[in-house]
């Protein structure tokens, strides 16, 4: 693990401990590493969910909530659009702006079985 990596990864683990969740939880994570991205934070909630030795089910869940909810930010996708925005994007809608981010679909890659 890089040591940037590293950092965030220990924030998490520690902040979570400490009973923190949600933006207390990001908020300590930036305090400790400021130049910590959605990006390295979720890298390192993915890490700690799959860490043998975070055992505890409180801290796994929260930082499982943090990974999801920093996912969604780098993907450009508002947390709460579902529950109070209808006349927003849907997420067919997300889902057609990253299709056309990457050029393709599931449907035009070939079965590999005939």
């Amino acid at each position: 693990m890089g040591k940037k990596l590293d950092r965030v990864y220990h924030a998490i683990i520690e902040g979570a401990s400490k009973g923190l969740y949600g933006d207390e939880l990001y908020r300590y994570v930036i305090d400790v590493y400021p130049k910590a991205s959605s990006k390295r934070i979720v890298r390192a909630s993915l890490l700690a969910l799959t860490d043998p030795d975070v055992t505890d089910r409180n801290v796994l869940s929260v930082v499982y909530a943090l990974a999801i909810k920093h996912r969604m930010i780098s993907l450009g996708a508002d947390e709460d659009q579902h529950e109070d925005d209808d006349e927003g994007p849907s997420t067919a809608s997300v889902a057609a702006k990253k299709k056309k981010k990457l050029g393709t679909s599931a449907a035009d890659i070939p079965s590999s079985h005939t």
